[in-house]
């Protein structure tokens, strides 16, 4: 009964958050069709504002999990949209072994997945550090990576594209944990097509 109310909730508020973005943000949506159906997915794409994720979550053509900061929960709004899609919460700037091993776990299960390498909200600014999350999941788990990009005005009534790239696969040759060398070449690979798609 819970899965059922929930699973109505998610039509309801995928429904009215899709048409507030196409009527608000005029929201443009390209490349859906390069999303797998039928296996795990690791979403990554740049992160500007807080229609960001939301925006993901109506135009992925599949449930879709966020990795989100805890202090998310604070927010009503954004408690209730944790509940209804599933969010995993991550406790920034320490090791959070909870959320690691549900993402894992939700991988290995079939499950998507989304998160911003930028770790916040920073605009792909030019020489900045971005985390390896991304990374560690698709070496880990094997589940093929979307690269997604955002562009257009942040003010309502202006237009927003939203693009989906085709699916990476990253193979760890040793099967076991990946290298922090191995990270940091998969993490530029993916900001690399992130890049792509906002222009």
């Amino acid at each position: 009964m819970k899965k059922f109310f929930k699973s109505i909730g998610r039509v309801i508020v995928k429904t009215s958050v899709y048409l507030y973005c196409k009527i608000v943000y005029r929201a443009k949506i390209i490349g859906t069709e390069n999303i797998p159906q039928n296996e795990p997915l690791i979403y990554c794409g740049n992160h500007r504002t807080y229609l960001d994720p939301p925006l993901i979550v109506v135009t992925a053509k599949r449930n879709v999990r966020f990795l989100a900061k805890e202090e998310l929960r604070k927010n009503p709004l954004f408690a209730l949209l944790g509940v209804i899609f599933d969010g995993i919460y991550v406790k920034r700037d320490s090791k959070d072994i909870t959320a690691l091993k549900t993402t894992l776990t939700a991988l290995k299960n079939g499950e998507c997945v989304a998160l911003f390498p930028e770790g916040t909200r920073n605009g792909l600014k030019n020489g900045e550090k971005v985390k390896n999350g991304a990374a560690f999941f698709a070496l880990k788990t094997g589940a093929r990576v979307i690269p997604v990009g955002i562009s257009g005005e942040e003010k309502p009534f202006h237009k927003v594209t939203i693009k989906y790239g085709k699916p990476l696969k990253f193979e760890n040759p040793n099967g076991k944990k990946p290298t922090e060398e191995m990270e940091e070449k998969v993490t530029n690979q993916i900001m690399d097509e992130i890049i792509k798609l906002t222009k």
